[in-house]
């Protein structure tokens, strides 16, 4: 099993991929599709074991847990290296993003149900093909908003899972390493609102993005060297309660952003292809589409 380490903010799972929890504007659910809203600095990062005595029992004590708002957005950003790449699977309450399947330890190439990092520098939301996703959007768990229970009908893991892979010897080169972060969509001042209950996470607006196809192929991937990570997210009450710490206050909202006359982010990547279209995750209820059958407003 591939060593992972947990660093202040940010997870490393072998020697060379790590994975960093970005904050960011929440887009609209309102039948547009936006540009990549920017990032907004790093949720601080803190292992289970550091708290075992406050946190839940059910909790994987070799985890990690993030502070997050309920309805508050996430961008998971990926390092790597060029010349040694990894495969990646990653869940959200235990449904892989994706594809929309179960998360489990194999990979499969049709459709792809992993990401390649690099190349992908960066994941927003769940796939829904043609080049869109629909954003991570943190939710409590028990009534219906996330993936999850849109899904499966219930809703008992919450949090987001990683499976990182190594490739097969010989299929890269051994080098010493040429280190390579995610490309920065930019920070900006933040200002802070509300609670809720320990989180999984739903689906948002829908935003422009592509996952890129295995370049290399579903064989160039070692599956019997793999690393794998959990990461619960709490809400800014319990997050105060286990840690003594204040959570980060949440980014201000689009429309906030966009009043003020801030750039949003593109990549110019049409010609990288795009994993295939997961008819699950497309055909999931989004958060505003709960809002409606819960009488509830956003």
């Amino acid at each position: 099993m591939l060593e992972v380490q947990i660093g202040e903010d940010a997870i490393r799972i072998g020697p060379r991929f790590a994975v960093v929890f970005q904050r960011t504007l929440r887009i609209p659910d309102d039948g547009h599709t936006y540009p990549l809203p920017p990032g907004f600095g790093r949720f601080p990062i803190r292992k289970v074991s550091d708290f075992a005595e406050r946190v839940p029992a059910s909790w994987d004590k070799n985890g990690t847990f993030i502070p997050i708002y309920q309805r508050e957005a996430l961008w998971l950003g990926f390092e790597g290296t060029d010349w040694k790449p990894n495969a990646v699977k990653i869940a959200a309450g235990g449904i892989n993003v994706v594809s929309g399947d179960r998360m489990d330890d194999v990979l499969r190439g049709d459709p792809q149900d992993y990401l390649v990092c690099p190349d992908q520098p960066w994941i927003d939301g769940f796939n829904t093909g043609d080049g869109r996703i629909r954003q991570f959007v943190a939710m409590p768990l028990g009534r219906g908003y996330t993936i999850e229970g849109a899904l499966t009908g219930a809703e008992t893991l919450g949090g987001i899972q990683f499976l990182v892979f190594e490739p097969k010897p010989g299929r890269f080169p051994d080098e010493p390493p040429l280190r390579r972060g995610p490309a920065s969509r930019g920070l900006a001042g933040l200002e802070a609102p509300s609670e809720d209950a320990e989180m999984g996470l739903g689906a948002g607006g829908q935003m422009k993005q592509r996952l890129y196809p295995d370049r290399h192929g579903l064989e160039s991937w070692d599956r019997g060297q793999r690393g794998a990570a959990a990461v619960y997210l709490v809400n800014s009450a319990d997050y105060l309660a286990i840690t003594g710490d204040q959570p980060p206050p949440t980014p201000v909202d689009a429309r906030a952003y966009a009043e003020a006359g801030l750039p949003w982010f593109d990549l110019y990547d049409e010609d990288r292809g795009d994993v295939p279209a997961a008819e699950r995750l497309a055909d999931a209820l989004t958060l505003e589409q709960r809002d409606r059958e819960l009488g509830e407003g956003t």
